[in-house]
């Protein structure tokens, strides 16, 4: 089965603003990816608070941020400080997070939701919903503005973020595509402080 999975970035938003977005879209269910689910700058996004305001206005609320957050505790997934996103899709722990969002998105229409207003900066776009949509899923991510934005038009984004030309003679699309998601994955990945 192919499901319509939203994304969105709480950023600053007043929650009422958050809420109407998400009512805006007939979200009924928000997946928290974020991994660390706080905020100081917006506490009304911390993790308890944020469940006790979608459980009051009937939305389901999970933390998924263990599974498929970017910030991880698998060695395995660092090339020296740099978390791979190509790593963290192939742990387990990811394949459960995403089995967990298709499970849920055949009952619930459902957001994925980090902290960046900007899906281009985020692993909810670079890593998740690009998996997801490997897997046949349509996406679309929620603007702060209301209005959604493809994965058509999202990678045409992520094409010109990286310089990387939207057509070449020698490579299929698919190739570049995935070019730059490695590329700007890079450049977003979460980079663990140094020790010393």
């Amino acid at each position: 089965m192919s499901y319509l999975i939203f994304t969105i970035g709480h950023s600053t938003h007043p929650i009422e603003r958050f809420t109407e977005l998400l009512a805006q879209h007939g979200v009924t269910a928000l997946a928290d990816v974020r991994s660390a689910p706080y905020s100081r700058m917006a506490p009304q996004f911390r993790r308890d608070a944020l469940a006790a305001s979608m459980q009051a206005r009937g939305i389901a609320y999970v933390f998924l941020g263990r599974e498929l957050g970017a910030r991880r505790d698998e060695a395995a997934v660092y090339d020296g400080d740099i978390a791979r996103y190509e790593r963290i899709a192939s742990t387990e722990a990811f394949a459960r997070g995403l089995q967990r969002v298709e499970q849920g998105a055949s009952r619930f229409r459902v957001a994925l939701m980090c902290a960046e207003k900007d899906p281009i900066t985020c692993h909810r776009a670079l890593l998740v919903a690009r998996q997801l949509s490997l897997r046949g899923h349509a996406i679309e991510h929620i603007r702060e503005d209301g209005t959604t934005e493809s994965t058509a038009s999202f990678e045409e984004r992520l094409l010109a973020a990286t310089g990387i030309a939207a057509v070449d003679l020698f490579r299929s699309r698919d190739d570049l595509i995935a070019d730059a998601y490695r590329i700007h994955g890079e450049r977003m990945a979460y980079r663990r402080p140094q020790e010393g």
